[in-house]
């Protein structure tokens, strides 16, 4: 399992070391300073603050044209460290991670206050709390990513190891292995598939990392190139986002909305769903103030990482993330 995490990191280095001669930033016709953003995920109703703060001119007003990217976050992640690109959206474990393989990267935002991971089962199956996780058979998409970190987040509540249970990776069928019983318990995303599976009508247990564990989650990181030449570009980034983010909050209705011009099939998709998706998603965000990194979720991610073996040694934390933009 660790050699998983080592040889991704090891690709992404190299990728950064192949990298080095960054691209200078492309300007629109209008004067504005074009950003691809990777985003970690597909087109999803879940990205609305970014959808809404460019439907409603919050990027053009702070001078910036953005292109959304779905790529996968290690790639962003690469990206932002060889300053081929300027930013991109990852779950916060990736960057004690990537800054421990050499990869300057600097986490400037967060979008959620919560960790959305969570372990869900069906009611019948007793599981309440991490503790009844023993001896269970749990699904998850890899022994990689948030997935992973969170499970073992929650085993270390329980004091649990890897032998007291049984992990299924299984990719992202999770919905589909808990109907079937193929597992008695799946590692989900709280905004994606606990939301799809109470409305077939199942009745759920859910475990949220967030209760008992404050770690770092999803936000925007830069790189220290960036951050030392050009301050003000990261500032425009933020502003704009967070205005994104709080409009969603404000009007969750209309952003919804605005969601049907970039998620594709969202027309023909169950609407109460998907709009209990973006609820789900606007109770994660991280709202007083708007973008705060919490000290204590990046000390708690650091230990967590440490006892699963990600991380060597301790990484100086305050170079990994700067609240100087964060309302």
């Amino acid at each position: 399992m660790k050699a998983k995490f080592i040889l991704l990191m090891a690709s992404l280095v190299i990728l950064g070391a192949a990298c080095r001669d960054s691209k200078p930033l492309e300007s629109t016709s209008e004067g504005l300073t074009h950003i691809r953003l990777p985003m970690s995920y597909i087109p999803s109703v879940q990205h609305a603050p970014f959808y809404t703060a460019v439907e409603k001119g919050f990027f053009a007003d702070e001078g910036i044209e953005l292109e959304f990217d779905y790529s996968y976050e290690t790639e962003g992640v690469a990206l932002v460290g060889a300053n081929e690109i300027q930013f991109s959206i990852v779950s916060g474990e990736q960057v004690p991670i990537a800054r421990a393989e050499g990869l300057p990267i600097v986490y400037v935002m967060a979008w959620y206050e919560k960790y959305p991971i969570a372990v869900v089962a069906k009611s019948d199956q007793n599981i309440k709390k991490p503790e009844d996780l023993t001896g269970k058979r749990v699904a998850l998409a890899g022994l990689f990513g948030a997935d992973y970190v969170g499970l073992r987040a929650l085993m270390g509540v329980a004091d649990l190891q890897e032998s007291n249970l049984t992990l299924d990776s299984i990719g992202f069928n999770k919905v589909e292995v808990l109907v079937a019983d193929s597992s008695d318990a799946a590692v989900v995303y709280i905004t994606n598939e606990p939301v799809q599976l109470k409305a077939m009508g199942y009745d759920l247990d859910v475990i949220l990392v967030s209760d008992y564990l404050e770690l770092v989650s999803n936000g925007i990181i830069t790189n220290e190139t960036t951050l030392e030449n050009d301050p003000e570009l990261v500032r425009r980034m933020v502003n704009a986002t967070l205005k994104g983010i709080q409009y969603t909050v404000e009007h969750p209705e209309e952003a919804f909305q605005i969601c049907f011009k970039y998620v594709e099939g969202l027309e023909d998709a169950d609407q109460e769903v998907q709009f209990n998706v973006l609820k789900a998603s606007m109770e994660l965000y991280q709202t007083d103030p708007y973008g705060y990194s919490h000290p204590e979720a990046w000390e708690n991610m650091q230990d967590v990482l440490l006892k699963m073996g990600l991380l060597k040694n301790e990484i100086n934390l305050e170079d990994a993330y700067t609240n100087e933009f964060s309302q």
